[in-house]
């Protein structure tokens, strides 16, 4: 197993926010953390942080919070099957609490210009694969995302009291929210299958990732601003999003002063605390206060 090595940044960015609405989110320190490929994700499980990124094989590793620094403890699971690399480039970690299968996304472009895609979501045994390290014997079902436009994000999402797989997509025009199923998307080998999409939005362009704030109702919608460039975080209402058949924005933080890929988020169990994470080499792991 490789050594994982960090370098820290103990200085404050000095980075402000332009928002729209009430919501702030602000940009405090980052630290680089290596052995992940280019980092592709964020999930945060009951004190639990998973990182995700496509090294030489698709992988996570698991961190503890310890004192505001990120403390890596020695467990790599690598999204292989036989070795061979299933899941190649993660985006997306569904995870409900045991209340539902876990799903990971994975999103494959076909070609050099980005306009062709093949977007999968596998059903995963989650505790399997946390206790061997591998997808052997633990990759349950593989969905063909073909109701997507360009990719596939999954994560939890809470709807009129029934639980969700909201994805969405990450190209410049088309772009949607979806709300799928879990029980039929878990068995579906398509999105298309009759049943498996519920509920669809109309969203910006460039959304990487997707955060669900459950206690608001709120589902925040990870993007770039530019294709692969610079940050920006959108606060949709979810309830409202759904009944419109587009995103109803609460806040737009557009002005942490980043030129990098952004590509995930999570707060750390609470209201305030966060964490950004980047594709970049240096800086890729960023703390983060959001005022509400």
């Amino acid at each position: 197993m490789q050594k994982l090595t960090l370098t820290i940044i103990a200085v404050v960015l000095g980075v402000g926010s332009i928002t729209t609405g009430t919501i702030d989110h602000k940009l405090n320190r980052a630290i680089t953390i290596d052995s992940l490929g280019a980092c592709q994700g964020i999930s945060y499980q009951n004190g639990r942080i998973f990182l995700y990124g496509d090294r030489e094989v698709g992988v996570i590793r698991e961190f503890k919070l310890e004192n505001d620094s990120l403390v890596y403890q020695h467990k790599e699971y690598k999204l292989t099957q036989n070795g061979q690399d299933i899941i190649n480039h993660p985006t997306g970690i569904a995870y409900n609490n045991d209340k539902g299968p876990t799903f990971i996304g994975n999103s494959i472009r076909l070609n050099a210009a980005g306009s062709q895609w093949r977007a999968v979501i596998y059903n995963v045994n989650w505790k399997g694969l946390l206790k061997t390290g591998t997808l052997d014997g633990n990759l349950i079902n593989t969905i063909e995302d073909d109701a997507c436009i360009q990719g596939t994000r999954p994560e939890y999402v809470k709807y009129n009291n029934k639980w969700y797989v909201a994805t969405a997509d990450y190209g410049d025009h088309g772009n949607e929210v979806r709300l799928y199923d879990p029980e039929k998307l878990a068995k579906a080998k398509s999105t298309k299958e009759p049943g498996v999409l519920y509920k669809k939005f109309t969203c910006t362009p460039w959304v990487q990732n997707l955060f669900w704030k459950a206690d608001k109702g709120i589902l925040v919608l990870i993007q770039n601003k530019l294709e692969g460039r610079q940050w920006r975080f959108t606060y949709v209402d979810l309830k409202k999003s759904i009944e419109a058949g587009k995103q109803v924005v609460l806040s737009q933080v557009d002005g942490i002063d980043r030129g990098d890929e952004l590509e995930g988020f999570s707060l750390l169990g609470g209201d305030e605390k966060g964490i950004a994470v980047t594709s970049s080499r240096k800086n890729n792991v960023n703390f983060t206060t959001t005022s509400w």
